[in-house]
Parts: structure tokens; sequence; C-alpha cells
């Protein structure tokens, strides 16, 4: 006779019908396929847009606040980075980033930039120093080695053996 115990057979785990890193739906849902509740509310609501809208600007106009923001929402776009119209003086080396944050600073105090577009404006700006900094380094670097080794590779050693296995003792 048996215990009322049987063995399960080896299959899917319960509450994990699939695999583990495998949806049972791997596509998803259908592009264009919209949830019932929407398009059930969105049946209702399409004849009452107009009388929606009308008791909107109505209870807004009494001054319900909730109204209101509803309303200046949908009047007004929402605020985005605009263009700014500033001349920055161009910057070819170190001495001229001076110039150049001297006219962000003047643009900034005669309120043609806000503080936040000042600040947007001097971030590029100190990232062109850095990119001046990293290539006048280059440059030097490339200078100092062609003064100082007699072949270009014979830099690669300097901190460690040479490919011959020496140690170079300047």
């Amino acid at each position: 006779m048996t215990d009322g115990l049987t063995p399960r057979a080896p299959g899917r785990v319960r509450g994990r019908p699939f695999e583990k890193g495998r949806s049972g739906n791997p596509f998803g849902r259908r592009v264009g396929c919209r949830n019932k509740t929407t398009i059930t509310a969105a049946a209702f609501l399409a004849g009452e847009s107009e009388a929606l809208t009308r008791k909107a600007v109505e209870l807004a106009l009494v001054g319900d606040p909730t109204a209101m923001r509803l309303c200046v929402e949908r009047i007004l776009p929402p605020c985005r980075e605009r263009t700014v119209k500033f001349v920055l003086p161009p910057i070819e080396s170190a001495a001229d980033i001076a110039p150049a944050m001297k006219a962000v600073t003047s643009a900034l105090a005669g309120g043609v930039i806000t503080p936040g577009e000042a600040a947007t404006i001097a971030a590029v700006v100190d990232t062109f120093v850095r990119a001046i900094e990293t290539s006048d380094f280059e440059r030097r670097l490339r200078l100092v080695e062609a003064d100082h080794f007699n072949d270009p590779g014979e830099a690669a050693g300097i901190n460690g053996a040479r490919p011959n296995g020496y140690y170079h003792n300047p």
C-alpha cells in the first residue's frame, strides 16, 4: 500500500511556469493594442469632450486651483530648453578662455542669458579647456620624447624594462 505521497514528475515548478530568463510572451503586446478599460473609457468620453472642457474652464475661472492648473498645462507648451542667442568669442588657445568667460558673465549680468544657460555655456568652455590642455600636453610630451630619446619606441620603457629586457637609467 502507498503512503499517500506520490513522487512528483519533474517539470514546471508551481509559481514559476516558465524557465528563468524566458518570457511566456517574448514579443509582448502587439503594437497599437490598447487596454480594454482604456477603450471603454474613451468610448464614454467621446461625445462629452466639449462639455468636459467647458466645465474645466468654468471651474478654472471660478478659482478651482486643480482646474486652473489643468487648463494652463493645456494652453502653454511644456518649458523646454531654448536656443541661446549668444555670441561666444572664438577659443583657439588657453589665452582665449578669459575673454570667453568674461563674455558669459557679461551676458548673464545683462540678462541676456539665464544662470542655468550661463552654467551650461561655462561647462562647454571648461570641456574645451580640458581638450586644449590635453592636446597641448600631448604636443609637449612628443617634443620632450623627441629631444630625450633616440628611438621613438624607446620612451615606452621609461618606467620599466625595454623590449630588450634592460632598464633605462637617464
